[in-house]
């Protein structure tokens, strides 16, 4: 090739730009230009990333909507907030029983996703059930609160305070459990984005529902024509009753069947021999003279089964009665009747005596008290000396009480400065509606013994928590208990049907946010 003829080649390669140097000049603005698109891409990736994570710590994503009821939307933190709240509500009321039911709270809302509950009739996680629940909870709120503003019910200024008042000291709180704020104390506890503004508008609507319930449930009335019917058609079922018995029990025979496993079965002989012996006792029980029907029943089943008593089982309701129900419900049956009566299971018979029965026909005691606690030594007993201190310190403040104005307002005051009461002594030491052996023993006796509004006492008290002294103030009758009886049942009735009535629109949708629920 000449050399005017490479040339003209060279010539044309650079025009096409397919020459060596144009080609490598070429590449490399590639490369420069990969690189400037590799720069560029990971620089907005980091962006992008830096403001996904600002994103999650600012809880904006949590406030997607996750579930709607009718007008109003909650966001993933308001479900989250009302989802924990049936967790703790469960895993308080139960505790460790918990654990029956398949709910594991060692991790607290944690991992509800893989433990089945045991509870439902569907089969579900605890945290679909958590989630229904909380689910009902909001449509039956908002109904309540939709209701409420129907009907020009609003929360006032005491409603706004009590709300208030659940807040107190929750920043000394919070620092305790080692939270830098209330908001990180509510996000570690119910979830992200929730926190006390959250806490504080979830407690008004409550308030304000539970004010609406409340106004529909005091506008109910029943005649008591209503009322006595109600409590006729229990049947005797919410009577009490006090009885004594002893049981016969058969001799069991151990079998074993042709599968090799060995059972206990009762023979038709010995149960026949059971009801020798029952009969027997009846008739020794019968023809004793003792007046105590109680101690006639322990004689004659001494002369039957040597070392043996009969057991009195104290009030019992009559729903709760077994075998001799019918028997004792007979409105014939008078103090002291006696019969043998066979167990339902065909195990034995029973020797059953007839004491009394309480139809609630009595009105309950509205009463203030006062509570000092002996104090218990290190072995947790009560010593003469510490229930003698105890008693001296009631005796002081009645008689503050006495030097007093003697009304109930400052009987009152006293009980919220000294009772131990924690029941009581934030209301002045009330309690409303005493029934017969709801109290220990002598505060029983005090609310039931015919005072008159105003009277005092001191009596002494022990249960299994506690033994001391009650600074006692009568402030009178209240309800008939069987009428309170049966007009809580009608009312429970209609609250039942009326909260289905005004939920029965109420269909709640869930929305991305339930995702991040639980």
């Amino acid at each position: 090739m000449s050399a005017s003829t490479e040339k003209k080649l060279r010539q044309a390669a650079r025009e096409a730009g397919t020459d060596k140097k144009t080609l490598a000049m070429e590449k490399e603005a590639r490369e420069k230009a990969k690189q400037k698109r590799r720069w560029t891409l990971g620089t907005i990736a980091v962006i992008l990333l830096i403001a996904f994570i600002f994103f999650l710590n600012s809880n904006l994503l949590y406030k997607v909507t996750a579930l709607t009821v009718a007008d109003e939307e909650y966001s993933a933190s308001q479900m989250s907030y009302y989802y924990a709240e049936q967790y703790y509500y469960m895993a308080n009321q139960y505790g460790g029983y918990a654990s029956l039911f398949g709910l594991d709270t060692s991790n607290g809302i944690n991992g509800l996703d893989d433990q089945t509950c045991a509870i439902s009739s569907e089969e579900m996680s605890w945290r679909d059930y958590f989630i229904q629940t909380a689910e009902s909870t909001l449509v039956q709120e908002k109904a309540l609160r939709d209701y409420a503003a129907e009907n020009g019910i609003e929360l006032d200024q005491d409603d706004l305070d009590a709300v208030e008042s659940n807040f107190d000291g929750m920043d000394e709180y919070a620092s305790s459990q080692g939270f830098a704020s209330v908001d990180n104390l509510f996000a570690a506890n119910y979830g992200p984005g929730v926190n006390a503004d959250l806490v504080r508008s979830a407690y008004r609507d409550s308030a304000l529902a539970v004010k609406a319930l409340t106004s529909y449930t005091d506008s109910l009335e029943f005649t008591q024509e209503e009322i006595d019917q109600t409590y006729a058609d229990y049947n005797g079922e919410q009577d009490y009753f006090n009885y004594a018995y002893y049981y016969v029990i058969a001799e069991t025979t151990e079998v074993t069947g042709e599968d090799g496993e060995t059972t206990s079965e009762v023979s038709d002989e010995a149960l026949a021999a059971a009801e020798d012996t029952a009969n027997a006792i009846l008739d020794a029980y019968l023809s004793g003279e003792e007046e105590d029907y109680v101690e006639r029943l322990d004689t004659a089943v001494a002369a039957q089964v040597e070392g043996a008593s009969a057991t009195q089982p104290g009030k019992t309701q009559g729903a709760s009665l077994g075998s001799y129900k019918d028997w004792m419900m007979d409105s014939a049956r008078q103090a002291g009747d006696a019969t043998v009566t066979a167990d339902s299971s065909g195990s034995g018979y029973y020797v059953v005596v007839f004491l009394s029965r309480d139809n609630n026909d009595y009105n309950m005691a509205q009463v203030r008290h006062i509570l000092i606690k002996a104090v218990a030594d290190e072995d947790g007993n009560y010593t003469d000396e510490a229930k003698a201190e105890a008693l001296a310190k009631a005796e002081e403040i009645l008689a503050e009480y006495e030097a007093g104005d003697k009304t109930e307002e400052s009987f009152a005051a006293l009980a919220e400065e000294y009772s131990e009461d924690t029941g009581s002594n934030t209301n002045g030491g009330l309690y409303d509606a005493v029934t017969k052996g709801q109290m220990v023993d002598e505060f029983d006796k005090f609310c039931f013994e015919g005072h008159k509004a105003g009277d005092t006492a001191i009596v002494y008290g022990e249960s299994g928590s506690y033994a001391g002294y009650h600074v006692m103030y009568y402030v009178g009758e209240g309800e008939n208990y069987a009428d309170y009886i049966a007009r809580s049942d009608l009312e429970n009735q209609a609250v039942s049907q009326w909260l289905t009535d005004i939920t029965s629109g109420y269909t709640p949708v869930e929305g991305f946010g339930m995702r991040l629920v639980g």
